[in-house]
């Protein structure tokens, strides 16, 4: 009776253990350890309110018949500040409606930190794992040119590439992934020079699986947490510096974008029209914060040897 007891209690559970399940209850334990920060949760906060705002941008503002990204211009309210009747967050100089700026600069600020950190972290990682996983000369010459690529300031290469191009939205994804590139690289390839002499690794080998099934399933699944915790850091970094290109005029010219909105504003601030730049700004301000509040909160989860620096 003991036995058939047991045997009641206890094979439920076995079958409810299956790898999925397992995988999937250890995503829900991290993912509630993550949000559970005060810090970390309020930075998903402002970061579901934006996407929320990027992804729904029509159903807010209606669209320009002349491009979604362009800024509709009102020559017959021109500078009115905010609470004007048609223009909730006022207009600037040239008639420029801010709260179209604003909705539809958040969906074009969406898209270019996803392709700008998509690109770099797919030639991060062909490198990286180039590096590490070859290793002798072509380990060092790999190296060295992440190395060339780190020691450069990280605004005057985009700055560089964005004014050699021209202004466009392209060409402002390319110059900005081609700097943030190298340290994805340096990131996977130490990740996996570290990874590979682990006990599970060895294990994998003696049992005869082949080198690039170890490399498939035990090395590169365990050397991806560092890589998604800087992806999200540089998802407000791009934006950062995408608007900063866009300010000193390497964007296309009247464009829905947070950066040429500042750039616009800054004459109107001694005038007295600090709308102009003020709700673009606090943009990126918040969108830069937001993505940094999360990246910590997952840096401090997934590496706990990080927590409290």
């Amino acid at each position: 009776m003991w036995f058939q007891t047991v045997r009641t209690e206890t094979a439920p559970r076995v079958l409810r253990d299956t790898p999925i399940r397992v995988k999937a209850r250890r995503l829900w334990a991290t993912t509630r350890e993550v949000f559970s920060r005060g810090s970390t949760a309020f930075g998903a906060t402002l970061i579901a309110a934006m996407l929320t705002m990027a992804i729904f941008a029509p159903l807010i503002v209606d669209e320009n018949p002349r491009g979604a990204y362009q800024m509709p211009r009102d020559l017959t309210a021109v500078a009115v500040p905010p609470g004007t009747e048609g223009h909730p967050l006022g207009t600037t100089r040239l008639g420029g409606d801010v709260l179209y700026g604003i909705v539809w600069g958040a969906r074009l600020s969406l898209q270019l930190s996803l392709y700008v950190v998509a690109g770099a972290v797919l030639m991060g990682l062909i490198v990286g794992c180039t590096a590490g996983i070859v290793g002798g000369k072509v380990d060092a010459f790999l190296m060295r040119t992440v190395d060339v690529f780190l020691s450069i300031p990280t605004l005057v290469f985009p700055l560089a590439i964005a004014a050699i191009l021209g202004p466009s939205f392209v060409n402002i994804v390319v110059a900005l992934a081609a700097i943030m590139w190298a340290r994805y690289a340096r990131i996977i390839r130490s990740q996996i020079l570290q990874v590979r002499e682990e006990d599970y690794v060895d294990a994998a080998r003696t049992i005869g699986d082949s080198k690039f099934g170890i490399i498939r399933k035990d090395i590169l699944p365990n050397s991806l947490t560092p890589v998604a915790v800087q992806a999200t850091l540089d998802m407000g970094h791009a934006v950062l510096l995408g608007a900063t290109l866009a300010f000193i005029g390497l964007a296309v010219a009247g464009q829905a974008e947070w950066g040429t909105l500042v750039s616009e504003g800054q004459a109107d601030i001694i005038a007295g029209r600090w709308w102009t730049s003020a709700f673009p700004g606090l943009m990126v301000f918040l969108w830069a914060l937001s993505f940094n509040l999360v990246g910590d909160g997952l840096r401090d989860v997934l590496d706990p040897r990080t927590e409290g620096r």
